[in-house]
């Protein structure tokens, strides 16, 4: 099976992902800041259902944002101590 290229550098310290290291992962995090800024919007809404679909947009952004850093990440996301690793 063909592994993908990664789009994320891992951390040095710490479980996670560090900066984006292709144009891809640029295009996500930016695209993950639009939908962010259109949550804010939503949330000043004075209709609360209008209110309600930001919430969900921002739970299904957040959580698909995360999956695909975390399958995007170099060397996966496991605990570094830095230069031991």
């Amino acid at each position: 099976m063909h592994d993908p290229q990664p789009w994320f550098a891992a951390k040095r310290y710490g479980l996670g992902a560090g900066r984006p290291i292709t144009w891809q992962g640029w295009v996500l995090v930016g695209g993950y800041l639009a939908i962010i800024a259109l949550v804010g919007w939503l949330n000043h809404q004075s209709d609360s259902r209008v209110r309600t679909i930001g919430f969900a947009l921002f739970a299904a952004a957040t959580a698909t944002f995360v999956w695909l850093v975390y399958k995007r990440t170099a060397g996966g996301w496991r605990w570094r101590w830095g230069k031991r690793d």
